[in-house]
């Protein structure tokens, strides 16, 4: 009876700081808000609605990758829970990510323009408008995500937290919505005044010159260099996943019409999914360098505890997420149970989905002498969006 007995703790007691983490995706109505309330500046350019959830997924790769790596070394003792004094590693993962989020910025832009111009025809010189918006939303981005990533890390780490399960559910939402105010401010400078292209490409200047800042100093690091090296993988996969995304929503706008609950929830479902699968990928990568598991894919049955009580607290979310958004927005004719039945099916089928993928690249990537935390958040964060994109569309279609 003991075992049992300290099971149903211990999954109690992870549901409960898995809740926690989770309740703060409860953000992601506010992102959903917006998205809802400024539908029309996502008319202003065919693509443009297809960039939204490239650049929150990219975003999140990048920040799943801070977080992850941050998670991982804080447990570890190779980076410190200070702003100051801290280690040359916490120094190098700083560098690399603004590296990062400049690459990916022009390689989702480039992948974003040849999907629109194929599906729509966009002219070849709105390519330059792309790149400029996606550019200049992912550097404004870096100045107010990365420092709310550290606080979130040195603070549960601080105060006895598991920041594997907290970071980044907590850190992922205020991303959305900061990502949200910086694209719509981006794009209504850049198409709402004649210096707005002037301003957004000064931007991207400043973006550039602190990114090749960061390669002139840090080139010959290993470790800098390590990061960007196993990335490029990331990146490539994440580029075509995005756009597959952005597709999705394309297609389920001209579906749905004027569900304006449905957007209002989008970004929240969006991104609970995601930090489900980082909570699953996360803890996965921690147990396998502390050797708590073996990395074998029979070993996901030692980690159902944690699977189970995330997706336990990913489905009460969801749930919530429905109450706010029907209190908020007029539901459309079906009513609140088909609302709620369209969201939890939804829930349901991801997890299934996201939750296997996330522990199939933490094993896949320790096994290969890669570091999972380069991978698993990056790649799983992204494919969550585009699952949950995916099954959602088919649960409004069948329960509608």
């Amino acid at each position: 009876m003991m075992p049992a007995r300290t099971n149903i703790v211990e999954l109690l007691s992870n549901v409960a700081e898995s809740m926690l983490s989770l309740s703060f995706n409860i953000g992601g109505l506010v992102a959903g808000g917006i998205l809802a309330t400024y539908l029309d500046v996502f008319s202003i350019r065919p693509w443009a609605i297809v960039l939204f959830p490239a650049i929150l997924s990219v975003r999140g790769a990048i920040g799943g990758l801070f977080s992850g790596r941050l998670s991982t070394s804080l447990h570890l003792g190779t980076i410190k829970a200070s702003y100051a004094n801290n280690t040359k590693s916490f120094r190098l993962l700083l560098v690399s990510i603004v590296a990062l989020a400049f690459e990916s910025s022009m390689v989702i832009g480039s992948a974003a323009f040849v999907v629109s111009s194929f599906l729509w025809g966009t002219p070849f010189e709105d390519s330059l408008e792309i790149l400029a918006v996606i550019s200049g939303t992912m550097g404004m981005s870096i100045l107010f995500v990365s420092p709310i990533t550290m606080a979130a890390s040195f603070i549960s780490f601080k105060h006895g937290l598991n920041p594997d399960i907290t970071v980044y559910p907590i850190t992922s939402t205020f991303a959305d919505v900061i990502i949200t105010l910086c694209y719509i401010t981006v794009l209504g400078t850049f198409f709402g005044t004649e210096s707005g292209p002037s301003i957004v490409y000064l931007i991207d200047l400043l973006f550039i010159v602190m990114v090749l800042i960061s390669l002139a100093r840090n080139l010959r690091e290993e470790d800098f260099l390590k990061t960007l090296k196993e990335f490029q993988l990331t990146l490539l996969f994440v580029a075509v996943v995005v756009n597959i995304t952005g597709s999705m929503l394309n297609a389920m706008r001209s579906s749905i019409g004027e569900r304006i609950e449905v957007y209002a929830v989008y970004p929240a479902l969006i991104t609970t999914m995601g930090s489900f699968g980082s909570i699953v990928g996360s803890t996965a990568t921690t147990k396998l360098f502390t050797g708590l598991i073996d990395p074998l894919f029979s070993s996901m049955k030692d980690h159902l505890t944690q699977i189970l009580s995330a997706w336990t607290a990913s489905a009460i979310m969801f749930t919530i997420y429905m109450g706010i958004a029907s209190v908020g927005y007029n539901v459309h004719s079906g009513g609140y149970s088909s609302f709620l039945a369209e969201l939890l099916a939804t829930n349901i089928l991801a997890a299934s989905v996201i939750s296997c993928i996330a522990y199939a690249i933490a094993i896949l990537t320790f096994r290969h002498a890669l570091d999972p935390d380069n991978f698993v958040i990056p790649i799983e964060s992204s494919i969550a969006d585009a699952v949950t994109t995916i099954f959602l569309f088919v649960a409004l279609k069948l329960f509608s």
